[in-house]
């Protein structure tokens, strides 16, 4: 294991899973409009910014357009105000030998990030014993924490509370926490029951399971939501933590209907349609396979969406 420091982590309430804004053609990302967009984000309540998650349509960027998104957050965060923001980018694959070369490249050619959300691999489907390999190798190359990323509605497979517990008794200072996907709350209880709470940490990692995953510990939520209503999201998860359970529950339920509308097409299909509906995106772009919305799907889709967000402002 390397013997470099880790530096101690900044636990972020509400973090927003970034879209990636391309050019007309999507040949490129667009920097200009991922500033304007992080800034945006940052003044609407986000304490932390995730570059090429998911969200922002990872499989499908360079290495070298990751080391240039990495670059212009960690631009955008030295000129913010002084209060603590986190810095998270996805590291993904389902080759182990490939993505510890990619971590590698990104930690001696991008500035680094406060953490690396690490996800996990997709399509073969490893076994327990696997996954402990491939997150333990991770661990050996990364000179930041880790925090885990359990989706297995898109990896198809479900990382276990108990191999979650394995990795970090062996690695306590280096995997620190899980975004949790899933929506067994059975499973997310078994993470709080099975790791210490003061240094594994729990994000929820679906807008709609934010506040059943805070009753459970987490700390708050890795968000796609929050690109379009960030304060009511900081309002809910702060009102949790001060103990006002009851405005919590209230903002929650007045979330859920958009939470859930934002997903009837893939993610990150609505909310990059919504954001340039908005203005906050010049071009709704997104590379294939993913395809933008038809526009027979508009009046269904996106139209109802907005209107949930217009009420949440108005309210």
């Amino acid at each position: 294991m390397p013997t470099r420091d880790i530096p101690s982590l900044h636990l972020p309430q509400l973090v927003t899973a970034m879209v990636t804004p391309f050019s007309a053609t999507a040949e490129a990302v667009d920097h200009d409009a991922f500033t304007l967009l992080a800034q945006h984000l940052l003044r609407q309540g986000s304490d932390g910014l995730l570059v090429f998650g998911t969200t922002g349509e990872s499989p499908t960027l360079s290495l070298t357009e990751k080391i240039g998104l990495l670059q212009t957050a960690h631009k955008v965060l030295a000129q913010q105000a002084t209060t603590p923001t986190s810095l998270w980018a996805g590291l993904s694959g389902n080759d182990t030998a490939q993505v510890v070369r990619e971590l590698k490249q990104l930690a001696t050619e991008a500035p680094l990030p406060t953490c690396y959300l690490a996800t996990v691999p997709y399509y073969n489907k490893p076994s327990a014993e696997g996954l402990l390999a491939h997150f333990s190798a991770l661990a050996e190359a990364s000179p930041r924490p880790l925090v885990l990323y359990n989706i297995p509605g898109r990896t198809g497979v479900l990382l276990q509370p108990h191999t979650m517990a394995q990795l970090h008794q062996r690695y306590p200072t280096r995997i620190v926490g899980v975004k949790q996907s899933y929506g067994d709350m059975e499973v997310a209880a078994q993470v709080r029951r099975q790791l210490p709470l003061e240094t594994f940490h729990l994000w929820a990692g679906d807008d709609s399971l934010v506040l059943p995953m805070l009753s459970l510990g987490a700390v708050g939520l890795v968000s796609v939501l929050s690109h379009l209503a960030g304060p009511t999201l900081r309002r809910l998860i702060e009102a949790y933590h001060q103990g006002n359970t009851a405005l919590a529950l209230q903002l929650y339920l007045r979330l859920l209907n958009p939470a859930q509308g934002l997903f009837t097409k893939t993610n990150p299909t609505l909310v990059k349609a919504a954001l340039a509906q908005q203005g906050h995106l010049p071009h709704n772009t997104l590379r294939l396979p993913m395809v933008p919305l038809a526009p027979e799907e508009v009046p269904a889709l996106l139209e109802p969406l907005l209107a949930d967000i217009a009420a949440l402002q108005e309210g």
